[in-house]
């Protein structure tokens, strides 16, 4: 957060942000200008209009940075440079400053965990063990015991992310180099100081081009135990967890605020700051997001979205609890209600449609969408909206593991089966939870590859693209898209959403979500019934005369502080 941020706060104003609603941008799944089949920048500029349309504030735009794509783009070999599958730099010019003119801001994904192996730093660092980037990375000799190669010579035992272990030996030099992630995307060793500083002069680059901030990739990451010890076993093949030892590290506050002073401090106000946080408590998000640290402005936290993870984890999912959710959601508001705020999502590049997770895609999709977006959006903290979303895009129905592209998805497979698990059994669990689900293309019409590309796609368009598209939904007052609109200017226009304190009602049910937010003499009530049959919403009767703001059914009849909501019904009233 900046100091005008923070002096706006300490005196009663709310951030900018409060009120505004963000959209994340997946490039190679957004649209595609030159019919290459892959997404790019010059096809998000020619997509602006429909953003504009939506309402919304921000865009966030995943990696468009140089990269091999092992993990698509989230492996960086040139971080001031411009993939060329995905334009030039002065396409990105060209974005920007049509961005600005809609009066939206841009915010780039930071990626700074890790980089590509390919990247000169990791290049030069591997090159030899007298390299003077030796330390920009963390390289470590085998195991005491054994040799290099041998089986357990690993220096931890910690699994990968991405299946497999996290250490990944390097043939030339004799040592081990640590990558949590995939083994192309090597860990940066922040403990060396000259890594921050070249961080912080590629940010202040970004930002001196006119960049509006940055959503921070797994941010929490970047500070270790620097002893490296091992992780409890997991009983798969002798791996360990070490994410105790590398999440939320002992230096973790110290970098994040020398990252403030070096790269924010003394800028515009209308910046945004976002970070990634795998695994962080409500604790931990009221020390990164307090204005008065100048760390953070939100964090992305994860409980919510792993409450369907099976004992097998999140390849094994399992039905969703609404009384687990509302209790988990629920804390988050109530903890960040007087220190820090909050993001509020349920899609991203990284998660299946919600729509499908959550709700019901078949019978009632429309209904189900617009509900859950209703639920959400209205709390207390900043919306993201990931594309399609705002569609109900829906899963896809992958016919097997072939038309899957997702890193982690592919080594799951390949673990799982090679370990004696029922390929069927696998795929399943790959069709629900797989992150390729949240990066099939937008669906912008009804023609061939849902007006995404003149070429061949990347990935399979879902054939529900024939009925489930932008344009048919633009002129629908009843469609999702202007449901999700209706919402973003609820926001706008309220400041009892944005600022209003939370209170949740009917806890104990189990598919009624209800809450109020109250603001000085405002009173607004969220009421909707995340099930297929057909409730009863019994409150304070003196919601009876209140105003219904936005339905995604019929009106209802309230009497006496009794709402008879239809499946899937949402409300919002007002007094």
């Amino acid at each position: 957060m900046t100091l005008e941020q923070t002096v706006a706060t300490t005196v009663g104003t709310a951030p900018w942000w409060t009120s505004a609603v963000v959209y994340q941008v997946y490039p190679r799944s957004f649209a595609d200008s030159n019919g290459d089949g892959v997404g790019d920048l010059n096809g998000v500029t020619s997509r602006l209009d429909h953003l504009e349309r939506l309402g919304v504030d921000v865009i966030w735009l995943s990696p468009v940075y140089a990269s091999p794509h092992a993990d698509n783009g989230y492996d960086i070999s040139d971080y001031q440079a411009i993939d060329p599958a995905f334009g030039t730099l002065e396409d990105f010019d060209r974005l920007l400053a049509e961005v600005h003119a809609r009066g939206m801001k841009l915010v780039m994904d930071l990626v700074v965990n890790h980089t590509s192996d390919e990247h000169p730093w990791f290049v030069e660092s591997r090159s030899s063990k007298d390299s003077p980037k030796r330390d920009w990375y963390w390289w470590r000799p085998p195991r005491e015991g054994f040799e290099a190669g041998q089986p357990g010579a690993e220096p931890t035992n910690w699994e990968s992310f991405f299946s497999g272990p996290t250490w990944t030996l390097d043939e030339a030099t004799g040592e081990y180099y640590l990558h949590l992630f995939d083994r192309k995307q090597p860990d940066l060793n922040w403990e060396n100081p000259e890594v921050r500083e070249a961080v912080h002069a590629m940010m202040r680059w970004w930002l001196d081009r006119g960049v509006d901030g940055f959503r921070m990739d797994v941010i929490n990451l970047i500070s270790k135990n620097p002893e490296l010890p091992d992780g409890a076993t997991t009983g798969t093949g002798g791996l360990g967890d070490g994410f105790p030892h590398y999440s939320t590290g002992p230096r973790i506050h110290e970098f994040l605020q020398e990252m403030h002073r070096e790269v924010f401090e003394g800028r515009s106000g209308q910046l945004l700051n976002v970070g990634e946080t795998l695994g962080v408590t409500w604790e931990q998000a009221r020390l990164f997001t307090d204005p008065a640290r100048r760390e953070l402005d939100m964090v992305f936290q994860f409980e919510h979205v792993s409450l369907d993870h099976g004992p097998g984890g999140k390849f094994d999912p399992k039905p969703l609890d609404l009384r687990d959710l509302k209790a988990s959601l629920g804390r988050w508001q109530t903890a960040l209600a007087d220190v820090g705020w909050n993001s509020l999502y349920w899609n991203n590049h990284d998660q299946p449609r919600v729509v499908s997770r959550f709700g019901d895609d078949r019978k009632y999709w429309r209904e189900s969408a617009t509900a859950l977006a209703t639920v959400l959006h209205l709390q207390r903290g900043t919306p993201f909206v990931y594309q399609g979303e705002e569609l109900g895009m829906t899963n896809a129905p992958f016919a097997g593991v072939h038309e899957m592209r997702d890193v982690e998805s592919l080594n799951h497979y390949a673990e799982a089966v090679a370990a004696g698990g029922d390929p069927e059994s696998v795929l399943r669990g790959l069709r629900a939870m797989g992150r390729d689900n949240g990066r099939t293309p937008v669906q912008w019409d009804a023609s061939p590859n849902a007006g995404f590309t003149a070429g061949e796609p990347w990935i399979e368009v879902n054939p529900n693209h024939t009925w489930l598209n932008a344009q048919a939904q633009y002129d629908d007052p009843d469609s999702v898209f202007n449901h999700y609109r209706r919402l973003i200017e609820l926001r706008h226009s309220l400041p009892v959403i944005a600022r209003g304190d939370f209170r949740m009602v009917l806890a104990d049910e189990p598919y009624l979500y209800a809450y109020e937010r109250t603001l000085d003499n405002d009173r607004l009530l969220v009421v909707a019934n995340l099930g297929g049959t057909p409730q009863t919403a019994t409150l304070d009767g003196a919601w009876s005369a209140a105003d219904l703001l936005l339905t995604n059914v019929d009106e209802p009849s309230v009497v006496s502080g009794r709402i008879p909501m239809e499946p899937w019904s949402a409300h919002v009233f007002m007094k």
